[in-house]
């Protein structure tokens, strides 16, 4: 199998770009780059659209410069090695994730935590991102696709999949345990698969009665409706939660779930909110509690998760608008319209 990027007769690819912070995504023509020293280039298939490409693209997060090109989770082949590379060949079916690379000396990578390398480097911020027909990537940074999965399934996997998988299987809670998901949305959708796929007794919690049916497609035991009642007490009528995996970006429906777990349980959170959750000491005591957050994993986690999803049948629900239509589709994810997570093909 071989693979190769389309190209102009000048040697030219798509992306998509933003000019400055807050710019309209626009389509141009870019040349196309050859992989330097450890770097691969991949012929994307497919993109995902993720909540967190809006920072990027406000030039919110440390190193982004404009113009940028955003997206960080890529699926596609790789269709050139540089110098170097071993263990991966033209034709590799590969995703790219929030981990696009880092250091491989600091502490954190030494210790197999480099999600957390101060150098860490991410797609769109660190170098252009998957909104393109081709992008050059750091080949630590790869991980193999499961022939289950298409790229446009894939795609999502190695964010919003991995950044569920990698929370709730790091979580203290096991096999039978009571976990409860906070929010149907992006990520809760597929938090709520996960987490029956993993054998917990899983709860789905979200605004309205008339989610309750999805709640229980996705493969929720229980469904809590956190408009037509205490949530906490809920949880404690099942038992208390284990863990309860905070998926939404309202800080008071997260602190709202804590009197609801129960004995050493766990809220762990992986949605983003700059509000302040109002939690007492006393709440934590009380079962001795946690709180803390979870963000991403490395490529190998990004694997495991792609394997689990293959195996398991775990699959983000995905609306597909072609690379030309990308403006479209982050205004569908910006406006909650998605169901559940916008994806841009290249048509490869």
């Amino acid at each position: 199998m071989t693979a190769s990027t389309p190209t102009s007769p000048d040697g030219l690819v798509r992306a998509v770009r933003l000019a400055g912070p807050g710019a309209a995504p626009e389509l141009v023509e870019v040349p196309l780059r050859e992989p330097g020293p450890g770097e691969v280039r991949v012929s994307v298939e497919a993109c995902g659209v993720c909540h967190s490409d809006l920072l990027i693209a406000a030039g919110l997060l440390p190193g982004t410069t404009f113009p940028v090109t955003p997206g960080h989770e890529i699926a596609g082949r790789i269709d050139a090695l540089g110098d170097g590379v071993e263990g991966r060949q033209v034709g590799d079916r590969v995703a790219v994730g929030w981990y696009g690379g880092s250091c491989g000396h600091c502490d954190a990578c030494r210790k197999g935590d480099a999600i957390l390398c101060p150098r860490l480097r991410v797609p769109g911020v660190a170098y252009p991102g998957g909104y393109a027909d081709s992008v050059i990537v750091p080949a630590m940074a790869l991980a193999a696709i499961p022939d289950e999965l298409t790229a446009a399934e894939a795609a999502p996997l190695a964010c919003a999949g991995l950044t569920v998988f990698n929370a709730l299987r790091h979580s203290a809670a096991g096999p039978g345990d009571t976990v409860a998901v906070l929010g149907l949305g992006g990520l809760g959708h597929l938090g709520v698969q996960f987490a029956h796929a993993m054998g917990f007794r899983t709860v789905a919690v979200a605004r309205g009665a008339q989610k309750e049916p999805l709640a229980h497609e996705l493969g929720a035991d229980h469904y809590i409706d956190s408009t037509a009642g205490d949530v906490a007490q809920a949880l404690q009528a099942l038992g208390g939660a284990k863990v309860v995996l905070a998926t939404v970006t309202d800080a008071d429906a997260m602190s709202a779930t804590v009197d609801g777990l129960g004995r050493r349980g766990e809220l762990v959170i992986v949605g983003v909110s700059p509000d302040r959750l109002t939690i007492s000491p006393v709440q934590l005591m009380t079962g001795d509690r946690k709180v803390y957050a979870h963000s991403s994993g490395t490529a190998t986690d990004t694997q495991d998760t792609l394997r689990f999803a293959a195996q398991t049948g775990v699959r983000a629900w995905i609306e597909e608008l072609p690379l030309e239509e990308t403006a479209a589709a982050i205004a569908r994810m910006t406006g909650g319209q998605a169901r559940f997570r916008m994806v841009v093909t290249t048509g490869r």
